[in-house]
């Protein structure tokens, strides 16, 4: 229940966080004297990455040195506490772990690029133009159950949370021991949402 209430309050931040920044957005634009010049404010403040770098960040969510060794790393704490226990605390279990890390991971980066080209969105996680504390710590909150628009407005980040969610359930349904079912899927999503809220925060305040 309790990561189950994390996430809802990160869904309730998201939804007021949008509606703030688009009645902003909305008073802003009914009290400039040139609809160009909010066009122009709008792209300084966020310009889509073209398609070869969508692509690029794909291979890379995937194979990139940094998702590889969190893949790893990860196989190594859950072998040192045994989860599950059915693969036992040996090397062959960590082996049984990393592959299991690395499916998941590319499960839920194809299904969220997959869904970011279609919806055309962009999931990237990116720091806050104001410097503010409070304004840091919303968008690293925020940001992994949100996403942007073409224009760079924020709307519920529909790519994230379906890969995040479909690649905890497939793994729990498929390879993972019997005893485990969707329930333990959603909240093992729920948990990587909210580690990745914290992990923002690092993003934010320590590592640039």
């Amino acid at each position: 229940m309790r990561t189950l209430t994390v996430c809802g309050l990160l869904f309730f931040a998201a939804a007021f966080s949008i509606s703030a920044q688009n009645s902003a957005l909305s008073g802003s634009s009914t009290n400039s004297t040139s609809p160009a010049s909010a066009s122009q404010k709008q792209s300084d403040i966020y310009v889509r990455p073209d398609a070869k770098t969508r692509e690029k960040r794909y291979i890379s969510s995937i194979f990139g040195p940094f998702s590889l060794g969190k893949d790893v790393a990860l196989a190594g704490y859950n072998t040192w506490r045994n989860s599950p226990e059915e693969w036992g605390p040996t090397w062959k279990g960590f082996g049984r772990r990393v592959a299991s890390n690395f499916g998941q991971s590319a499960i839920k980066n194809t299904v969220q690029f997959g869904l970011d080209e279609v919806l055309k969105e962009d999931s990237q996680f990116y720091r806050s133009k104001d410097k503010s504390v409070s304004a840091r710590i919303g968008n690293a909150l925020i940001s992994p159950v949100t996403a942007r628009t073409v224009d760079g407005k924020r709307t519920i980040g529909i790519p994230r949370i379906v890969g995040t969610y479909s690649s905890a359930i497939i793994a729990r349904e498929t390879w993972y021991p019997d005893r485990y079912s969707w329930k333990d899927g959603m909240k093992s999503g729920t948990i990587s949402l909210a580690f990745t809220a914290g992990f923002n925060l690092i993003k934010e305040f320590i590592w640039k």
